[in-house]
């Protein structure tokens, strides 16, 4: 009997072990997408006003969880009965991505009358606020998701060929500290002024250490966010790009065929087929809206 449970202890540290050398493996590989996903999360929970970033950020995590909870079962039924159908998905959230940078692109390069990028802005109702504030929640939520998808996919493919309760554990710890890591980082992020103006306020000393530090963290912010806009955009053309390179033949086969560095050759791609899903999406809606007149 003894024997038996010190047998039973025996192999679950054994599969502990072999799950946290996978998780290690798997991590690395993430490790870029991760990065992408740190800034383009951080870029979408931005622009809104000081008493409701955290409201915010927290409602995001929460959808970020549950996409985890929608994506972990599906990808390891579809990885073990259709794996073809996990190329589709990427493809598809590689085409949205692309997309979404472009638009951005497009919006900052040609005026428009109305700029949804920002929450706090001026003459608008409390209403009109939170509905923009819902909107750009949602907006963040349904990147999330296709990131999500990148990042479990990834993890998956690393672990492909272990049993089913190494790739478990695994894939779902490396989801979790996913979001945690990631909307953590965020949050420390988006609240930097708060922390500033505290160290500011620590003392009634003027031009102490706290206070330059806080003068520091307060000035800094807008730059951050303003910096994380664009390698957000960035990162999205990368990510979608990288998605198009490594399951569209014919992408990957021009790649192997221009001789340019392979980051500089996603970040086109993404950015080329981002345009082209942009113009398709605008003509579609030009069309709709002259139907319904």
């Amino acid at each position: 009997m003894a024997s038996g449970f010190f047998a039973l202890l025996d192999d679950v540290a054994s599969l502990m072990d072999d799950v946290a050398t996978m998780g290690k493996v798997a991590g690395k590989k993430t490790a870029g997408i991760l990065g992408d996903d740190l800034a383009v999360n951080a870029e979408k929970a931005s622009g809104f006003m000081s008493s409701r970033e955290l409201p915010v950020l927290w409602a995001i995590t929460k959808g970020s969880l549950l996409n985890k909870l929608i994506i972990l079962p599906i990808a390891f039924l579809l990885s073990a009965f259709v794996p073809t159908a996990i190329i589709v998905i990427l493809v598809i959230g590689g085409l949205y991505l692309a997309y979404e940078g472009a638009e951005k692109i497009y919006e900052f390069l040609v005026p428009h009358a109305h700029d949804h990028e920002s929450v706090v802005a001026k003459n608008l109702t409390e209403e009109e606020v939170m509905a923009q504030e819902k909107a750009k929640v949602k907006s963040a939520i349904i990147t999330d998701f296709i990131l999500s998808v990148e990042i479990v996919i990834i993890a998956l493919g690393e672990v492909s060929q272990e049993p089913l309760q190494i790739q478990i554990p695994v894939v779902s710890i490396i989801a979790l500290v996913a979001t945690i890591g990631v909307y953590g980082i965020v949050a420390l992020i988006v609240r930097m002024d708060e922390m500033g103006l505290k160290l500011i306020n620590l003392n009634e000393e003027d031009n102490s250490f706290s206070d330059k530090v806080g003068r520091l963290l307060v000035a800094a912010l807008p730059k951050i966010i303003k910096g994380l806009s664009v390698v957000g955009t960035i990162a999205l053309m990368l990510v979608s790009g990288g998605i198009f390179v490594h399951y569209l033949p014919f992408v990957h086969h021009l790649e192997e065929t221009i001789a340019i560095p392979g980051i500089i050759f996603e970040f086109l791609a993404g950015l080329i087929i981002g345009a082209i899903v942009l113009l398709i999406v605008m003509g579609g809606k030009k069309l709709w809206t002259s139907i319904k007149k």
